[in-house]
Formats: C-alpha cells, structure tokens, sequence
C-alpha cells in the first residue's frame, strides 16, 4: 500500500514557518494536487515527503511506516522536478537507466526497463541523443521515464510542467493522466496552475500561507470554495465577490461566479463597463460595481455592452456563495 499520512507537519527555517500543522491522508493510488501561489509552502511539504527535508514536528507515513528517519533513497519515492535534473553528458537512455544503475541492477534489465519507460513516453527513437539536442517537453518525458524505471509507490512532482509552452503542458498533462491510470501509483503533484488542477487531480489540497485551506475534489472545491482565497484561487476567471449588502441584506459578503452574473435592466447592481474580451468561445465583460471589480462570462454571440456604458446585473439565489465579511470562512448553508 502506498497512501502518504501527514500528521501534524510543521516546517521551519532560520524561526520563518513555512508549513504549520498540516494533517493530510493521500490514498493509495490517489492522485493529489497541491495547489496554491508561490510561496504557500506545497513544495517544502513535497520535499517533506521525499525526505529532502526534515518536518520541524510532525509525523510522516508512506504505508505504515513512518519514515521520519529513513534516508530519501530508502523511502521507495520518486521525484520529478520543474528543472528537469538531467545529466547533459549523457544519453536519454543513460540518463533514465541511472536510478538503477545506482542501485547495481543489471546492464540488460536496466536496458530494458529505459526502453520500456521511453517507449510508453513516445522516445523510443530518441534513446541515443543528448537532452541538448531535445525539445522542453522532450526533456521532462526523460525525467518522468528515468522516474518511472523505478517503479516506486509514490511519485512526487514538483511544477513539472512549469518551463513548457500551453501546447505541449496541454499534451503533456495528458500523458501524465493517462500515466497515472496505467501504473496504478500514488501521485502527489504541485502546482500554481488551476487548470492542472482540475483537469489531473481526484483530489486538490489548497494551500495558503503555510496552512490548508480546502480539500476535495476539483469539482467540490469549485462549488463550495470554503474561503474567499480558495473561491478567487480556484477558477478563471476568479469567482466576484461583492461587498456586503449590496446584492442581498446582511453583513456578509456574497460571492458569484462570472458565469453567472446575468444583465437584464431588472438585477440591482449596476457595472461601469471597462473592458471587453471577445475569446472566441466566450465573452469576458469586465467592470467595476463600487470599487470592487467584477467579471461577468458570456457565451460568444452574446449581444455585448459597449466599453463605457452602464449595464445591471444580478445573480439567482441558488448560485450565490457567502462568506463571512470578517474571517472570509464560507458561510454553512
């Protein structure tokens, strides 16, 4: 079995806590994302699992066993990295048959196992070549290949898809899907990236400012954010939220996606236009309601207003999320 405990972590350096108190179960098998903007401290608690740093306090199981004490090579994890890591000096199928040929596994398992791994990564023809002479996206199939010759219980991504151009991160999440289905592993994966999120993880840790925010299915965190952070962090654009008292009474403030804010000269907000993007597939309406400003989506060959005019706008009951105006807490229904 391969879930990951993480009981009551705490990280800190030079007396700055970068994680404080962080309780996480990953199932077996599971793939989890931890998201959040940079800073947050998703990498360190990642570097925590791998045993590349030490918890402050805290406990830290991989199966049953805690491997607090237990040296990073022992810990059956493997690790990608943003930065790929790959020896320049060496051929793909060296550089992916070197995690084995540390451990002393024979010249031809280890031969065949790299070209496996490169095969199911679409660089079978690319095994004799340096990273210098291959593509981004290229060079991070390697580093997922030389991870996946070790055939570990756990695999930990540290933003591998950071450095590659929206085409190939697009390709490429879809190759790590589809990874993940096929090796039947746990995966623990960071990111700032939202739609890596929701487009790869069964389930989304949001991380802010050391702590946990939410934890749930991309799905749930999307509709039941259980913070402001969480409800701006998650979706794009970021869901609105508008100052208590000014779309329904009370003290709490009330949040709504742009999807569905509606105009129609009967809502009671007014917005001061400021911008329109036509993106083809949609519109994004953008102005402000007092001093706070609000995105409203339309689908594409929606009547749009003009840059500059006034237009009302509203939202139905049931798509509206409140939040509490002091602790920004979502308000229980």
């Amino acid at each position: 079995m391969a879930q990951v405990r993480l009981q009551n972590i705490t990280k800190q350096f030079d007396g700055v806590t970068a994680v404080e108190d962080i309780n996480l179960d990953i199932a077996d098998r599971e793939f989890m994302i931890l998201l959040g903007p940079s800073g947050c401290g998703k990498s360190t608690l990642l570097r925590i699992i791998a045993g590349l740093e030490d918890p402050t306090e805290g406990e830290v199981y991989i199966g049953d066993t805690m491997v607090n004490n237990v040296m990073p090579k022992q810990r059956d994890v493997a690790m990608v990295f943003q930065s790929y890591a790959l020896y320049p000096h060496k051929s793909v199928q060296d550089n992916i048959e070197f995690p084995l040929k540390v451990r002393k596994v024979p010249k031809a398992q280890r031969a065949a196992a790299a070209i496996e791994a490169a095969t199911s990564l679409g660089l079978g023809e690319y095994l004799d070549r340096k990273p210098g002479a291959l593509s981004g996206g290229q060079r991070q199939r390697v580093a997922l290949a030389r991870a996946i010759v070790r055939n570990p219980a756990v695999f930990c991504m540290d933003e591998p898809l950071s450095n590659l151009d929206a085409k190939l991160r697009g390709e490429t999440r879809a190759e790590l899907i589809a990874l993940h289905q096929r090796l039947n592993s746990t995966f623990v994966y960071v990111t700032h990236d939202q739609v890596e999120a929701m487009t790869m993880g069964t389930r989304i840790a949001v991380m802010s400012r050391g702590h946990l925010e939410q934890i749930g299915t991309p799905q749930e965190v999307y509709d039941k954010p259980s913070s402001v952070f969480v409800a701006q962090f998650v979706g794009m654009p970021p869901m609105n939220i508008l100052p208590a008292g000014s779309l329904e009474a009370g003290t709490h403030l009330v949040g709504v996606r742009p999807e569905h804010l509606r105009i129609s000269p009967d809502h009671p907000l007014s917005l001061h236009v400021q911008l329109v993007e036509q993106l083809g597939h949609e519109v994004h309406i953008t102005g402000s309601v007092g001093d706070r400003r609000v995105v409203v989506r339309q689908e594409a060959g929606a009547v749009t207003p003009a840059v500059g005019s006034v237009v009302r706008v509203g939202a139905a009951q049931h798509v509206r999320h409140r939040f509490d105006a002091v602790t920004e807490q979502r308000i229980a229904e």
